[in-house]
This record gives C-alpha cells, structure tokens and sequence, in this order.
C-alpha cells in the first residue's frame, strides 16, 4: 500500500508550490552569474528526461551503482540487522531499491520504505516497482529532502533506519550545502542507524562530458525543458531555440557544471516572478553542478558530519563509489572536533 502524506513540502497547496518557484526564479536569474536551481528540473518530463539519460551508454553511473547493490546487497542487510525502516532520498524509478530489497535474506519481518523526492511522477513510477516485490509498505512524502527525512525519520518506538542517497545526487550541492545536508541527515539518524553514499568518481574529462552533453541530446533536451517548464507555470516567454546546452569540466572544483547559453541578444519576461531579463549572446543559466570526488575524499566529508564509514566499494570501470557509513556517537563526534 503506498501512502502520501502530508509533509512541509506540501501542505500549502499548488499556489505556495508556485509562489515559491517564481520567487526562486526571480532570485537566482538575477544573481550573477545567472543560476536555476536544478532541483526544478525534475517536473514529470525532466524525470523522464533523466530515466532516459540513465540508460544512456554515456551515463554510466546507474549501472555502476546498480551494479555495486547486486553485488554488496548482502553485506547492507548483514550490517544493518535487524533493519526497520528503508528512507531513499531522491528516488528516481525505484530499480536500485528493488536490487537492495530483492537482495532481503529470507525470513525476515516486513520493512518499511519511505520514498522521498519532489517529484510526484518519481514517486509514482517507483511506487509501482516496489509494488511488485511485495513485502514492504512503502509511504511516499512529496517533500524536499530535509523535510521528508524529518518526518520518515520520526517516532520513537521505531528500529533500526538506513537512508539510501544514491545515484551521486549528493555531487548536486556545492560544498557548504553538501555539508549541511549531510549534518541534518546526522541530526535526524539515531545510533545504530546508517547512510548508504552513492558518489560519482573524478575521471577523464572526455568521458565526463559525453556523459552531460550526450551525442543524441537527451540531456540537451533535459535542460531545456526547465524554459518550458518556466513558461508554463510562470507565464514566461523563453524561446527554447534561442538557447543552447553547454556541459563544462570545472578541474579546479571537480564538478560538471550545465548551462542554457543564449544564442543571441534576447529579452525573456517572466510575469510571475516579476522579471524581465535582458540577456546577450552567449550569456549562460547555470542549472546544475555536478562535483566529482575521490574516494578518500568521501569518507573526510562523512566523517566531517558525524558518520563513520564501515564500508566503501567501487566499480573501477565507471568509477563510481558506495560508501556505508555508520552514524558515530555524539560523544564520540564531539570528542573528534
């Protein structure tokens, strides 16, 4: 059975959703450089868009990650027993919680999921993966990940948690944001409780540009559509073919970042978030970063927020990593500091 409740996220309605989009909208289009957040890529085509990209020969990192869960699933399950609840930040189609699920040993009790992510299509399309493996309740918050994982994360009569951040959805956020997003994941786990870290590995830049700039431009196409996006909840007037998408190798931040290039001088109005922008050729939006690490990176991060890692893997050909990570005890984290 899945359930929808309501989170922080959601309680305003449609018209809040909106209202803060506009206003976010209106704040990054007008920092310099011009920036969109990228977690407003992922309305029902953008998922889409992104399913699609998963399965590109360039984009290596799902089957890596795919393939580390078949792999290592039953080290999680060992480490984590008895487990009583599953969280998944950010859930994509919901095939990597199904590998770590299918991977369950026989005879253990049901667990609960709570899928976590801002896209209702997300949750819909991994609701019904889960669905087939019977076994579990799976509850869905449409929330932003702090607020989801407050509310999954809350009860006190519940068992032992593991939050699943996978898919390197953590190389989106910039190192202070990284940080404080990993901090409040620690403020909401217990003892006992774990991470599992899916990060993406610096590698070479060719490969890392096929990857965000596919030849068939399915990621072009995933870009663009957050101007079509715009337009139709915020009455704005984009052309998407005045724009181009551009992947960039930043070596000295270790990150890919995107960016919508206008293609001439243009002027783009926004009604609702009551801009209008003037923008010249070959000026960027920049919509997404990517940051790229090296694994010993990934256990300094962790450690820095009150974790511990008890096991990291990688996938030498994609180079991608899976990091378990144990929460520490908060004397022993305020003993580190």
């Amino acid at each position: 059975m899945t359930q929808r409740p309501v989170t922080s996220e959601t309680a305003g309605g449609d018209d809040v959703a909106v209202a803060e989009f506009a206003e976010n909208v209106r704040h990054y289009l007008t920092q310099t450089p011009r920036q969109l957040p990228s977690r407003y890529l992922y309305d029902a085509l953008g998922s889409a868009l992104f399913d699609a990209i998963c399965e590109l020969p360039w984009y290596r990192i799902t089957g890596a990650e795919i393939r580390l869960l078949a792999r290592h699933a039953p080290s999680v399950w060992s480490a984590m027993s008895p487990l009583d609840r599953i969280i998944e930040l950010g859930v994509g189609d919901g095939r990597k919680l199904a590998a770590l699920l299918s991977a369950r040993p026989r005879g253990l009790p049901p667990v609960q999921v709570d899928l976590v992510d801002i896209s209702a299509a997300a949750l819909e399309t991994a609701s019904r993966t889960l669905a087939r493996l019977g076994g579990t309740r799976v509850v869905c918050h449409e929330a932003r990940y702090e607020a989801g994982l407050e509310v999954a994360s809350s009860g006190g009569s519940r068992g032992r948690a593991l939050v699943l951040f996978l898919g390197s959805n953590i190389g989106n956020f910039d190192p202070p944001s990284r940080d404080a997003l990993l901090g409040h994941m620690r403020a909401c786990l217990r003892p006992g409780d774990a991470l599992l870290l899916g990060a993406d590995l610096v590698k070479p830049e060719r490969e890392l540009l096929l990857a965000y700039d596919d030849p068939l431009g399915v990621t072009g196409a995933f870009n663009l559509n957050l101007l079509v996006r715009i337009n139709r909840e915020l009455g704005a007037d984009f052309d998407p073919d005045c724009f181009a998408h551009r992947a960039i190798w930043n070596v000295r931040d270790a990150r890919v970042e995107m960016h919508l290039v206008s293609k001439r001088r243009q002027t783009v109005r926004i009604p609702a978030a009551g801009i209008r922008l003037e923008l010249q050729a070959s000026e960027s939006i920049w919509t997404e970063s990517s940051y790229k690490y090296q694994p010993a990176d990934i256990v300094t991060m962790i450690e820095r927020a009150g974790f511990e890692a008890a096991a990291q893997w990688e996938d030498g050909r994609a180079r991608f990593a899976l990091t378990l990570c144990g929460v520490r005890a908060a004397a022993n984290q305020s003993a580190s500091k």
